[in-house]
């Protein structure tokens, strides 16, 4: 049986079911076989479940253990002193790999205050997200909107106009995109992407015409879109500020722009590199990698995903490829 303390490789986590297509470009991208559509969601070493589903969602260690009970039952071994010291028993990091089999519906994130007051959650959801296969995504307004529009829009599911809002960003592979919270979004269709986000799971719709989801019962959080509207930001978002939320190019090192470091961490690694002791989450996406801990090694090929616990100490990678390393906000 696998301790608390060794880096351990998670398969894939896919709850069934989804309300958009997609799931084709996971199953290439970790040579699995061709698997079911509508499983467009790999959650990696999730303590997350899906809203009202738990425990879909939640990963499933090797030994048959739920991830967020052998953290629970080990949290020193798993988060490590600081963390524990600032956030307590919370991993305050749910990473995924997303499909795009369609363009994604018009939505927003409510924030931590929204959250805590309106919804009783620890967290909202801020997202971030590592291209990895390119397209066209939708980021923020073009120009702000007022409440009476917006609901407007809501109402009569008009499609086109709410599209036709944001502003619309080509991404290339190996770009980064951070999504503050309120901040009206959708994913083009055919866009592959490592995504790192809070860990929870909620989401504002203000579409779903086509998708296998009936908004007005499950698009609002059991709110009302009254209420649920409020944690939109209906201000614009200027072409200044898409500069801040958009890198290009990530090489090595941390990947998003540092407005996402209040709330998680990403690094690309291409050739070799340390990291302190930590929580952390692993995307091999390219040729071979190596963990090396004070367990031993842990070998990786693309597509393989991997959970770190504190306990191993510093981790040191190394990679004919390239490797992401998703982790907390620093303590």
């Amino acid at each position: 049986m696998t301790s608390d303390i060794d880096p351990v490789i998670v398969e894939t986590n896919r709850p069934r079911a989804r309300f958009y297509e997609g799931g084709a470009q996971i199953d290439r991208f970790r040579s699995l076989p061709p698997g079911e559509d509508h499983t467009p969601e790999d959650w990696v070493a999730s303590t997350t479940p899906v809203r009202g589903q738990d425990p879909a969602g939640l990963t499933v260690l090797p030994d048959g253990r739920l991830l967020r009970e052998a953290i629970a039952g080990a949290p020193m071994s798993w988060l490590g002193g600081s963390h524990l010291a600032r956030w307590g028993v919370d991993s305050m990091l749910l990473v995924k790999l997303l499909d795009a089999g369609q363009r994604l519906p018009v939505h927003a994130h409510p924030d931590d205050t929204f959250a805590a007051a309106q919804l009783a959650s620890a967290h909202g959801k801020a997202e971030a997200w590592f291209i990895l296969k390119p397209g066209v995504v939708h980021l923020g307004l073009r120009r702000d909107v007022d409440r009476a529009e917006l609901a407007r829009l809501v109402r009569d599911q008009n499609t086109a106009s709410l599209l036709g809002l944001l502003n619309q960003v080509t991404v290339a592979e190996h770009d980064a995109v951070v999504v503050p919270p309120g901040t009206l979004h959708a994913i083009g269709r055919d866009v592959l992407l490592a995504e790192v986000q809070q860990p929870t799971d909620l989401s504002i719709l203000l579409e779903w015409e086509g998708f296998a989801i009936d908004g007005w019962v499950e698009g609002h959080l059991g709110l009302g879109f009254d209420r649920a509207l409020d944690a939109v930001d209906t201000r614009a978002t200027r072409p200044e500020q898409l500069e801040q939320l958009v890198r290009r190019s990530a090489v090595d090192g941390p990947v998003f722009p540092a407005v996402a470091d209040a709330w998680f961490r990403l690094d690309r690694v291409t050739t070799s590199a340390v990291f302190d002791a930590g929580f952390a989450v692993i995307i091999a996406t390219d040729g071979s990698t190596v963990l090396m801990t004070s367990q031993g090694t842990l070998p990786l090929t693309q597509g393989q995903t991997a959970v770190v616990p504190a306990a191993c100490g510093p981790v040191t990678m190394t990679t004919d490829g390239a490797v992401l390393v998703a982790r907390p906000p620093a303590p």
